[in-house]
């Protein structure tokens, strides 16, 4: 049954009309509205059905600027995690190749990569997801609806088809977990006109050629890392610094591999415009900003990877009140999810100071579900979530970086152990290992407990995340000494590391 809602109104199609009536059940259609069909949002939506409500689910995409569109499951599904591991492993395929020979592999001629062949094996896998998440919402009775979503009041939902067709909802709570797309800067000509982003790189049917990749966030190095991998000649144009937020030394180590890699890099850069020549290529025009000069290059294809804004605009926040922040334009959220408008919840990308991260979106989602439920109070907890880039170097981290311990503890009562390891991987393949290298980030005094763990090496995801676990019971670093290593493994290094930054000694491992 759905539960009683606060509004004391309908709406009710009449022809072609909508008129406001009253609803003498006092009841709304659902107990929960979820807009948006991403990781957060579904993951939402199935806890609250498992629990007894009754909920919707609004999706819709709206295509690029190029016209790719796709189904349901939000960025990581479609845009986002998986086409981007599936491309890298595809590059990491590569670099094994490579290392057969060197292991007595006979691999006859020269060894190429089809990207029409990889790209509809990961389209085909991706609309496996899409039709899976259909599924799993039809057998846990959410109701699934592809429209667009905008909210009338604190609890009315307006859905509109492709096709203009409206719907009305009426819920009990509404959550809002529409996400982000990418950015196109609006101050460079040619652009948007000319150039694609990761909304579009995952569903091109052909190569894209030479590329240029304009960014340096993790997206963008992810991006240039598996493209450089399967053989494509990619740059990098930053503006700035690489990996933004993230650990200053680590970030150095990943830019540095994959330019030894070979991923070129136009450091201190900035993109003019971009024109079209008759030849089909994209003619780029950039600034040195150190110098002064100008530069001009030509390429296939031209990715934009300069950030994301929050899918708010068309949702009509401003007109309910909730409140957003003016610079973001993210939805301003409490510790429980809550917007400034009872009844109205936001989590995941959309909302302000939360990790742009699937897993953190649909544990919150979850969280969420069981709360409004009534079943639980428990909170999400966004203090230590790890995460990994997915360049060719892999890099993990949990906790803070070295620059932001010493923020907060002083670089006095921080103590920083660190080794530089060679994978066992790399010794007959002769690979160079001169970035692989772990930093554990403690408190100087009392129990030293670990502050930050940064990893740059292969399966540096599963690495980190088997240690992630340890934060969450605040781990000391005598603890992290006395845990045995599993042997040979690059994970093992770890434990070992006893080689202190303070103490200027060579951190680098020897032997077993």
């Amino acid at each position: 049954m759905a539960a009683l809602c606060s509004c004391r109104h309908r709406w009710k199609r009449i022809q072609c009309l909508y008129v406001s009536t009253r609803n003498l059940t006092g009841k709304c259609d659902y107990d929960l509205v979820v807009i948006g069909g991403g990781s957060g949002g579904l993951a939402c939506s199935k806890e609250a059905a498992q629990l007894g409500q009754k909920v919707a689910v609004l999706d819709y995409v709206e295509p690029s600027a190029k016209g790719i569109k796709w189904g349901l499951g939000g960025t990581c599904v479609n845009v986002g995690c998986i086409p981007k591991k599936l491309m890298h492993q595809a590059a990491l395929l590569g670099a094994a190749v490579k290392d057969a020979r060197k292991y007595g592999w006979q691999i006859p001629g020269t060894v190429c990569h089809d990207w029409t062949t990889m790209a509809e094996a990961i389209q085909n896998h991706v609309k496996s997801l899409n039709w899976g998440h259909r599924v799993q919402l039809q057998d846990k009775k959410v109701k699934y609806l592809n429209l667009k979503g905008s909210l009338v009041d604190e609890c009315t939902v307006r859905g509109v088809s492709k096709a203009g067709k409206e719907t009305i909802l009426t819920a009990k709570n509404i959550v809002i977990a529409t996400g982000g797309r990418p950015k196109y800067p609006t101050n460079i000509p040619g652009a948007m006109e000319h150039g694609i982003t990761s909304d579009d790189i995952f569903w091109l049917k052909k190569s894209p050629g030479k590329t240029l990749v304009v960014g340096a966030s993790y997206v963008a190095l992810e991006c240039a890392g598996f493209l450089t991998g399967i053989g494509l000649d990619t740059t990098v144009m930053v503006r700035s610094i690489a990996l933004r937020g993230f650990d200053r030394q680590m970030a150095g180590l990943v830019t540095d591999y994959m330019e030894a890699y070979g991923t070129r890099f136009a450091w201190n850069s900035v993109p003019k415009r971009v024109d079209k020549l008759s030849s089909g290529a994209l003619q780029v025009t950039w600034t040195d900003t150190e110098t002064g000069c100008e530069h001009k290059d030509c390429y296939d294809s031209v990715l934009w990877a300069v950030g994301r804004a929050p899918e708010t605009k068309t949702l009509g926040l401003d007109k309910l009140g909730v409140q957003l922040n003016e610079a973001t334009r993210k939805i301003v959220v409490g510790a429980d999810e809550s917007t400034s408008v009872p009844n109205i919840f936001a989590f995941g990308d959309i909302s302000e100071g939360r990790p742009e991260l699937t897993p953190t979106a649909i544990k919150a989602g979850k969280l969420l579900a069981r709360r409004l439920a009534g079943q639980s109070t428990e909170l999400m907890n966004y203090d230590n979530v790890a995460t990994t880039v997915f360049t060719p170097l892999e890099y993990g981290c949990v906790g803070l970086s070295e620059e932001e311990a010493e923020r907060r503890h002083g670089e006095e009562g921080v103590e920083v152990y660190h080794a530089f390891y060679r994978p066992l991987e790399f010794t007959v393949a002769e690979r160079d290992a001169s970035q692989c290298y772990i930093k554990v980030i403690c408190e100087r005094g009392g129990d030293q407990k670990i502050l930050g763990l940064h990893f740059t090496g292969p399966n540096a995801g599963e690495v980190i995340q088997g240690f992630s676990l340890s934060f969450q019971c605040g781990a000391t670093y005598p603890q992290l000494l006395q845990t045995v290593g599993i042997h040979p493994t690059c994970a093992e290094e770890v434990v070992k590391t006893h080689i202190t930054k303070r103490s200027g000694f060579d951190p680098t491992v020897t032997g077993c």
